[in-house]
């Protein structure tokens, strides 16, 4: 899947539609925290920094910090913005964040999530880098993302072709077992509209992410499967476009108290990266 993303970095911003927006919506949550002014800021998955500058021009004087494990990513992320506001780059993972405990404020994550195998390792890092008073505001997709494609694919064969994705009460119970505290979950569906079914497969591709169940039988999808998978999905063409869905499921949660055991997975010493910068942030203006 890394490769996926290094490919697309290239025509990312062109097509990063929903990204984008879904981003601006998360953005203007934290609006709603008017009290809290983290000094020390780490956007997760950041792909190529849009967040991370919104970020930047939002608190600034923090320490803001783009993590990615797309290299090609991160080098349009480090050309993001003013140069005296942009962010730190770290090319990682964010099941295994090179953070010393206790170092950020605020973890963000926009669309990210999704493509963790499981959200507890990447929970259980967040808890183990907030310091005591931060919080996560994060997005990923729910189950209902790609319906369309899902059931027009399981017209011809039987299987749905599209990855699995959590609901938001699986997603909250994951953030209770991983130690974060005061979880609020909510969800909205947001609809892009296309010509083609082709200009909708392109786009997922230019993404750089594999919409393809991992759990397919090997082996190219013909021609054939494609046609007959196109014309299954006209049926659902309304006012002469193809409708396809996302689900967005949206999270915030505060880190651990002073003084409370943070596990989470062993960051290396060798790639520790302290982020530091200011005292603790202020915590209020919860929703």
């Amino acid at each position: 899947m890394r490769l996926g993303f290094e490919r697309a970095a290239g025509d990312y911003d062109r097509v990063a539609v929903l990204q984008r927006e879904v981003g601006a919506r998360l953005l203007e949550r934290l609006d709603l925290l008017r009290a809290f002014r983290p000094r020390r800021v780490a956007d997760l998955g950041a792909g190529t920094g849009r967040a991370a500058a919104a970020l930047a021009a939002r608190y600034r004087g923090a320490l803001v910090v783009a993590l990615d494990w797309s290299g090609a990513m991160l080098a349009r992320a480090r050309r993001r913005g003013p140069w005296w506001r942009r962010p730190r780059c770290v090319c990682a993972d964010l099941e295994r964040l090179p953070f010393a405990d206790a170092s950020v404020d605020l973890v963000f994550s926009n669309l990210a999530l999704q493509w963790c195998p499981a959200p507890d390792a990447a929970f259980a890092e967040f808890r183990r880098v907030l310091a005591p008073g931060g919080t996560v505001l994060f997005s990923t997709f729910g189950p209902d993302t790609l319906r369309e494609l899902r059931a027009a694919w399981r017209g011809v064969d039987g299987r749905e072709h599209v990855n699995p994705f959590l609901d938001l009460h699986d997603l909250g119970d994951a953030l209770v077992r991983a130690g974060l505290a005061e979880p609020v979950m909510d969800a909205e569906r947001l609809t892009l509209t296309y010509t083609r079914v082709e200009d909708l497969l392109r786009d997922l591709k230019g993404l750089g992410s594999r919409a393809v169940d991992e759990g397919r039988p090997r082996g190219l999808t013909t021609r054939a499967r494609l046609a007959a998978m196109a014309r299954a999905y006209e049926s659902m063409r309304s006012g002469g476009r193809l409708p396809a869905s996302f689900e967005v499921v949206y999270g915030h949660a505060w880190g651990p108290a002073a003084g409370q055991p943070r596990g989470g997975a062993e960051a290396p010493v060798a790639v520790a990266v302290p982020v530091r910068g200011g005292g603790p942030a202020r915590r209020g203006g919860r929703r």
